[in-house]
């Protein structure tokens, strides 16, 4: 599928989209989505962006739930934002432990570059949203345009981000979302 490189926005999921847990997300119930978030993706995709997922999934690779239960939690994800009036035009995920060595885990890029190469398109100057370093160094190392929100692990990140990092932060995805489609 090729898309116009400029009508995507990658998000992180969790922190992102839905809650955080440091026990991990591992069933479809434990999946609940931040206040905005589901109504964020909504007006994304009706200014035009195609709106994809990246997510470091490690629970898979640790035994904490399987690849199985994973796609059950996205289709539960899929299912609120499609109520809500969005749509997801992917998930890529890395279901490796943090030990694994796999180029696909943020902070490294490769999960990013799978986009592109599933999209045809390079990422640089598209923003790619995340509340966590990893997030931001993986936009980073391609040249995509880093954006922090303050939830989930946000706040933590910001403090520890200083003031020279050219990240853009926001308070939540709905803040982010009303910039972009005001950009448009």
């Amino acid at each position: 599928m090729t898309v116009e490189c400029r009508r995507l926005v990658v998000l992180d999921r969790d922190g992102v989209i839905n809650h955080e847990s440091a026990q991990f997300i591992r069933s479809p119930a434990e999946w609940i989505a931040l206040p905005g978030a589901i109504e964020a993706i909504a007006a994304l995709t009706a200014a035009g962006f195609d709106v994809v997922v990246a997510s470091n999934q490690s629970g898979v690779g640790r035994g904490l739930f399987t690849a199985a239960t994973l796609d059950a939690i996205h289709r539960r994800m899929v299912a609120a934002v499609e109520a809500g009036g969005g749509r997801l035009a992917g998930i890529f995920v890395c279901p490796h432990a943090p030990d694994a060595g796999c180029e696909c885990r943020k902070p490294k890029p490769g999960l990013l570059r799978q986009i592109e190469a599933a999209f045809g398109c390079s990422l640089a100057g598209v923003p790619v949203v995340g509340d966590s370093g990893r997030d931001l160094r993986a936009a980073q190392a391609v040249g995509a345009r880093a954006i922090l929100v303050r939830t989930g692990n946000g706040r933590a990140t910001e403090a520890a981000l200083g003031d020279a990092s050219g990240v853009e932060v926001f308070d939540s995805l709905a803040a982010v979302a009303a910039t972009l489609t005001r950009e448009r």
